[in-house]
């Protein structure tokens, strides 16, 4: 059976979000990350009419100020996200028994074997699409392929509220239509080499084997490479089923080399994850990180310890000791993510611990803000993490 996936990719999402809950916002320039004077902080989403003066995520705040200072900033708020986040997530799932969050802002539907019961998969887009628009407010754009990668890809090639369709058999040639800067997850410093290379175009790439692409780009881009091309039929996204996992990922536009902007983003991830550890009534003992290099090789790294994860800071404190060990210094990222690790029923009565050291009253405090901000939109808390330092 002819695999059939979705991406899903909700657009600006933070800022699309701001918009839609304050219409003085719309049509001007919105960036989420922090207010003037915020000291490092970074960009998390900026909005269509942002980007036109150059701004994007992870960029520094004070650069962003620069190229658009009549911008409206804002400090993120992740509770009002997650809850429009998974309003979108309880649409996916109408349409198919399998949805792979990657983030909070986009997802995979495997929609094989669906037609029968939705119709053609561009109909089953277009529908889902004026869906999530009527009952949201909120635009997406669509790839569909019968791989992940493809699907990814298209996704973000007619932004915003765009929908891409690439028909079965129709892979190679897609990717072989693709200049270089859309092959996905292929950053500036590999962009840089292919060009130093002499290789100008997708269709270089196919043409040389995979011997000669790992000796030029190392074993770890030298087979992304190869495959990508191909449409990287083996590639897939999303824990393995029988861990049951709770994560969110982030993949930059550019390489990351400042650690306070990787721990930023790191402590952005860590509240994305327990807001939905909070939504499945779930907790975990266990926090994994993933770090993926510019050139593709990607590493992880996990603990487990013997008390559950009590809150967000809990989880960034641990995820920051475990991106001291992994990271090796110096070198950009293209994707950073978290998760929590053999989740379980937070119903399932635990033994407490000897010395609490304040992490139960914490965590309490943390749960009840949490509830009361999901029937209270004009309650907002924010990490000092991601407003200064």
């Amino acid at each position: 059976m002819t695999k059939v996936f979705f991406h899903v990719d909700l657009d600006a999402f933070f800022a699309s979000v701001e918009q839609l809950e304050h219409k003085e916002y719309r049509g001007h320039p919105v960036i989420v990350g922090g207010m003037p004077g915020d000291r490092r902080a970074v960009v998390s989403t900026a909005s269509y009419e942002a980007r036109k003066f150059g701004v994007h995520s992870a960029m520094p705040l004070e650069k962003a100020i620069k190229l658009c200072p009549n911008a409206i900033y804002l400090r993120p708020n992740f509770k009002l996200y997650h809850k429009k986040s998974q309003q979108v997530m309880d649409i996916f799932s109408k349409y198919s028994p399998t949805v792979i969050q990657i983030s909070v802002d986009e997802a995979f539907l495997d929609m094989t074997g669906t037609e029968r019961l939705f119709g053609a998969a561009r109909d089953v887009a277009i529908k889902l699409k004026n869906q999530i628009l009527n009952e949201t407010g909120l635009t997406v754009s669509i790839g569909i392929a019968s791989t992940m990668y493809i699907a990814k890809i298209a996704s973000g090639l007619n932004k915003p509220n765009g929908l891409t369709y690439v028909p079965f058999g129709e892979e190679e040639r897609f990717m072989l239509s693709l200049p270089l800067k859309k092959l996905w997850s292929v950053g500036d410093k590999t962009q840089e080499k292919l060009c130093y290379a002499g290789i100008r175009t997708t269709k270089d790439i196919y043409d040389m084997s995979k011997e000669n692409l790992r000796y030029m780009f190392g074993n770890s881009m030298g087979d992304f490479l190869y495959n990508a091309v191909r449409g990287n039929k083996n590639l897939t996204f999303g824990a393995d089923p029988k861990n049951h996992s709770v994560s969110s990922e982030t993949t930059f536009d550019f390489d990351l080399y400042d650690e306070y902007t990787m721990e930023s983003f790191l402590m952005e991830l860590s509240q994305n994850v327990l807001f939905r550890m909070y939504e499945e009534n779930v907790r975990s003992s266990t926090v994994a990180l993933k770090i993926r290099y510019s050139d593709f090789t990607t590493v992880s790294i996990q603990s487990t310890e013997d008390s559950p994860i009590a809150n967000a800071d809990d989880i960034f404190s641990r995820c920051c000791r475990l991106f001291e060990k992994k990271y090796e210094k110096g070198r950009g990222v293209r994707l950073l993510g978290v998760s929590c690790e053999n989740t379980e029923d937070k119903n399932i009565p635990l033994q407490g611990e000897l010395f609490d050291l304040g992490n139960s009253k914490k965590a309490k405090v943390e749960e009840a803000i949490y509830n009361l901000e999901q029937k209270m939109q004009g309650v907002k808390i924010q990490k000092a993490r991601l407003l200064s330092k």
